[in-house]
């Protein structure tokens, strides 16, 4: 397993590993805005607050002279607190309300007669023991306002929706590069503008921005590292994304460990973005992306850039490569009246014929189940217990295996023959989790954990798949509206755990059945290991052995020895130049 990381990383060449790792390292800051929240808008303890001074409080049999001494005893939500005011009033302090005592002789926790109730005018008080500050206590939003507090999560989710699938879209029109530099700076502002908004309105409306350009991010780094990187690295290079994002997870729980106040919280997980933001505009445009625009003559100042910095001393042409008269590269073909290289693509040409249409229909399946059933695990292991920031931690770090496991199958057994196991494996363990007695605990956490890790590597590898599947000028495309569907699932999943109220095995059959489907489908999908990506729909219609051809005009296709020359150029070294 060590062997194999070692040898992944040693297979990049020093332009190949320097972008690599460039763009991975922003892919921690990713990991750290998905999860910010779940420390951010923590509820804690809280009572209603009461006008005046108070002398003493009371809880069942125990006493102290405030409530903060209180906290440590707070056991459940029905619980109430009895406080003497200065004054003589006693009052009852409930959460949502409170009453205050019409004789108030002696002060006992137990009361039978007459109360006034009057709302929480004087706002609430909160335990602050875990958390000096989160969202919840900054802007009370509990009680009446606490559906206010739950949409954090969702409207940030449907940002990630709609950015994964604009930012994929521009991606294919303007190029990576541009999109990298947007939504990179955009985490950084975004980020820190979150911890100085103003009001709740606000605070959502900056985290959804902050969602999209982090979503698109995180959907263009997965292209732009896969068209960097040669056939033999490409496997590795995409689930070591997957590994820096799962990083991300465990920086949370770290920071939210050391900082309890939610903006200084928030300040400093941005922070982790501005190495980046400070080098990103060094990062070239991939040159599949440039040939698949024609722009010739910038492709091959890329490869010349490759070449110097990998010292090859004998750089591939694009002009031998493409059969390009070295006239047309001059003139950067500006007489070329073909309309093709001036077509716009949309997400129709994921549907352009029917061996297609079938592939995307799958590849979205596959992305939902693995988004739902990877949500719906993780919701189904909250009752571990123990310390919620060792736990997140360990939450992330769980991933890193996961990620090994998939490569080395991928590897070796091929993406789709890697992908159906999975699968069918998840629908089992759903099954087998139905029969396991309920006071079995120990061993129902370990096969909630089994599901999660084999629907984890289904989930890793399809970014991958995805990727490889769809020719250049649609792949970014591709994997965003497959990112777009992995956030419906991620949404539909909390709805699918309150079906436990209906029958409690609902959520696990209905993520067995959506696995099974899933797994059965991707017999369907042609094999990619080892291939090279394709750069036109016709291309990768043909690697569907479907030899019906999409209704446009495409520009000239690259052959596959061709794009594999381009995708393992820096990759492998004459023997002159070792």
């Amino acid at each position: 397993e060590g062997f194999s990381s070692v040898k992944f990383f040693l297979s990049l060449y020093r332009f190949q590993a320097c972008v690599y790792f460039a763009s991975v390292f922003q892919a921690m800051s990713c990991g750290i805005h998905y999860l910010a929240s779940v420390f951010m808008a923590v509820t804690p303890n809280f009572v209603c607050g009461f006008p005046g001074n108070v002398s003493s409080v009371l809880f069942h049999n125990s006493s102290a002279s405030s409530i903060e001494d209180i906290w440590t005893l707070w056991t459940s939500t029905e619980n109430y607190i009895v406080v003497q005011l200065e004054n003589g009033e006693i009052w009852e302090l409930d959460q949502c309300s409170r009453s205050r005592r019409e004789v108030s002789l002696d002060l006992a926790y137990e009361y039978e007669g007459n109360k006034s109730v009057f709302p929480c005018s004087d706002g609430f008080l909160y335990d602050d023991t875990k958390w000096k500050s989160t969202v919840v206590t900054q802007w009370d939003l509990v009680c009446d306002r606490e559906w206010l507090a739950k949409l954090i999560q969702p409207t940030f989710m449907l940002g990630v929706l709609i950015g994964a699938v604009i930012f994929g879209d521009i991606a294919d029109r303007l190029g990576r590069q541009r999109v990298i530099w947007f939504t990179s700076a955009g985490q950084f502002v975004f980020g820190i503008a979150v911890a100085f908004t103003f009001d709740y309105y606000s605070f959502v409306i900056v985290r959804f921005l902050l969602a999209m350009v982090s979503s698109g991010y995180l959907v263009v780094a997965f292209v732009y590292v896969t068209e960097f990187v040669g056939i033999k690295a490409r496997t590795w290079a995409s689930m070591h994304v997957h590994a820096f994002f799962a990083m991300g997870i465990m920086i949370v729980a770290l920071v939210g460990f050391l900082v309890r106040t939610w903006w200084v919280y928030q300040i400093f997980l941005t922070i982790a973005t501005i190495p980046f933001v400070l080098c990103c505009w060094m990062l070239p445009e991939t040159p599949f992306w440039l040939l698949s625009e024609e722009r010739y003559e910038d492709a091959q100042k890329v490869i010349d850039t490759m070449a110097r910095w990998n010292k090859v001393s004998t750089p591939c042409k694009v002009s031998e490569l493409c059969s390009v008269q070295q006239d047309d590269l001059a003139s950067g073909r500006t007489g070329d009246n073909d309309t093709s290289s001036t077509k716009k693509h949309n997400i129709l040409d994921l549907f352009c014929n029917w061996q297609i249409a079938r592939r995307t229909i799958t590849v979205w399946l596959i992305w939902f189940t693995g988004s739902l059933g990877y949500y719906v695990f993780s919701l189904s292991s909250v009752s571990l217990g123990g310390n919620e920031y060792l736990n997140l931690f360990l939450i992330g770090a769980v991933e890193l295996p996961c990620y090994v496991i998939a490569c080395l199958a991928m590897d070796k057994l091929g993406r789709r023959n890697t992908l159906i196991p999975f699968l069918i494996l998840s629908a089992l363990i759903c099954v087998l989790i139905m029969f396991i007695p309920q006071d079995f605990n120990i061993l129902i956490i370990l096969a909630n954990m089994a599901g999660k890790f084999s629907i984890g590597v289904a989930f890793g590898l399809i970014y991958l798949y995805t990727a490889e599947l769809y020719p250049t000028i649609v792949r970014s495309l591709a994997v965003g509206s497959g990112s777009m569907m992995c956030r419906v699932g991620s949404v539909v999943a909390p709805f699918c755990v309150y079906l436990r109220s209906v029958w409690i095995f609902m959520p696990l059959l209905l993520v067995g059945i959506m696995a099974l489907l899933s797994g059965i489908l991707t017999i369907m999908l042609p094999e990619t290991l080892g291939k090279p990506l394709t750069n036109t729909l016709v291309e990768a219609t043909e690697m569907g052995r479907n030899k019906k051809s999409c209704s446009e005009k495409t520009p000239p296709a690259h052959s596959d020895a061709v794009l594999e020359k381009i995708e393992m150029f820096g990759q492998e070294r004459v023997s002159a130049d070792k």
